[in-house]
């Protein structure tokens, strides 16, 4: 019974060794090769993997990019736009390079409803195309202002409404930039 005990254990280790493959070229047995070559597709190619037929999946819903934190203050909420002035801080100095990069922001995404000067008088309120007067950004009322609490305008919108959101346009330090150029109009 002993001998028995010590063959089965030297056929166990036998056996063992031989199923060791040290060969890294191959790699063995494929069980599952859909799973283990995959077809790849190209990022606007046609998939037909998804009802919709398209590879470009939008990310899944609550999801936050690396490196981002989501922003805390909500939206329509005169008490947080308020502690959005108080908290928030720009990082940036009025210096030329900020104000000239700040003028290029407000050129694409400010100009058409503020317009040149930020009287305003942008074309779209000129040309009838909006009914309502944009904010005049010259004037007291936003000068006025602290940086953050024009921040957390351009980020959720005005708390009446008429302007829109613009924190998935405008990335955050742009939008800063765009800030020291406003306060550089009034002058």
């Amino acid at each position: 019974m002993k001998n028995l005990g010590k063959l089965l254990l030297l056929a166990l280790v036998a056996v063992a060794f031989t199923s060791c493959n040290k060969d890294q070229n191959n790699p063995g047995y494929t069980f599952y090769p859909d799973m283990q070559y995959s077809q790849a597709y190209e990022t606007y190619s046609e998939n037909p993997v998804f009802a919709d037929g398209y590879t470009n999946r939008a990310p899944a819903e609550g999801t936050i990019p690396r490196g981002t934190m989501p922003y805390p203050y909500k939206a329509k909420s005169f008490d947080d736009q308020v502690l959005a002035g108080v908290e928030l801080v720009n990082p940036f100095k009025g210096d030329a390079s900020v104000v000239a990069e700040g003028k290029r922001q407000y050129d694409i995404f400010c100009i058409s409803c503020h317009g040149a000067v930020g009287a305003g008088d942008g074309y779209l309120y000129a040309s009838g195309l909006f009914p309502a007067k944009p904010t005049s950004l010259i004037e007291d009322y936003v000068q006025n202002k602290p940086d953050g609490e024009i921040y957390h305008v351009i980020t959720m919108g005005s708390l009446s409404g008429l302007m829109g959101a613009h924190g998935s346009q405008v990335r955050p330090d742009k939008r800063w930039m765009i800030i020291n150029y406003v306060r550089s109009l009034a002058k």
